[in-house]
């Protein structure tokens, strides 16, 4: 578990990298892929303005997964940390220099 100010900053990047996607990998899964371009743009933007953190949903305060309703359908979003290598977790998700950060979407009925 981090300290909290480390989850402050967790967070603050978290949601720079989930607002713009730059400054590591976004991933989708079949389902996703499947989307029309409509459907891809509404997720992608309501992923991107996605705000609505709370104990259920982002009990360690890290802004690191959230659940998203387009047309109906369910949709997950999570980042994941990864050393550079991209070969095992990173040590220190509070330090990009140390992360990777990577952003997987996908249909709830996927998970």
């Amino acid at each position: 578990m981090n300290s909290a100010a480390d989850s402050q900053r967790i967070a603050a990047l978290n949601d720079a990298f989930r607002r713009s996607f730059l400054g590591g990998q976004v991933v989708m899964t079949p389902g996703v892929q499947s989307l029309d371009s409509k459907q891809l743009q509404a997720l992608i933007g309501t992923v991107q303005g996605f705000d609505t953190f709370n104990e259920d949903n982002d009990p360690y305060q890290e802004h690191d997964f959230g659940t998203v309703t387009i047309q109906g359908q369910q949709f997950y979003w999570k980042i994941d940390y990864y050393a550079p290598s991209m070969q095992e977790g990173s040590e220190n998700p509070a330090d990009p220099q140390q992360t990777r950060r990577v952003l997987t979407l996908m249909q709830a009925q996927e998970y």
